[in-house]
């Protein structure tokens, strides 16, 4: 599957959420390239661990920049399935890639319309622009 930044649905704190391809139920969420940007060097990241519970809008790890530390939510509830743990080890996939390469974790949905809730791309980009 290829992640294209306007097929994603994405939370008002610049996490991203790719909806299943298939009947699967599993969603790919990371964050946006906005995020990165505004992170700059990022230097570290908490993740969970596979079968951990997560809830939308609820905190699920934490990426470090020089800058500052910042949680990541959740878009959607469910099961983490997948944990992209060679990420922590190569944080430059983020900066070079923040949708295909920088996937963080993959999520078993437990209430697939959450992703209603979400903002579409033109949505979130017109909310980027506004915060500049």
């Amino acid at each position: 599957m290829t992640i294209q930044p306007q097929n994603l649905k994405y939370c008002e704190s610049h996490e991203w959420v790719a909806p299943p391809a298939d009947n699967s139920g599993i969603a790919t969420v990371g964050i946006s390239a906005f995020a990165v940007a505004q992170l700059n060097d990022i230097v570290f990241m908490a993740l969970p661990t596979v079968g951990q519970s997560v809830s939308a809008g609820q905190e699920f790890g934490e990426v470090e920049s020089v800058k500052a530390v910042s949680p990541m939510y959740s878009p959607v509830s469910g099961e983490v399935v997948e944990v992209h743990s060679e990420l922590v080890d190569h944080l430059d996939r983020l900066n070079a890639d923040p949708y295909e390469q920088g996937w963080i974790i993959k999520v078993k949905m437990s209430d697939p319309s959450e992703l209603n809730r979400l903002l579409d791309y033109a949505a979130y980009e017109k909310m980027c622009a506004e915060q500049g």
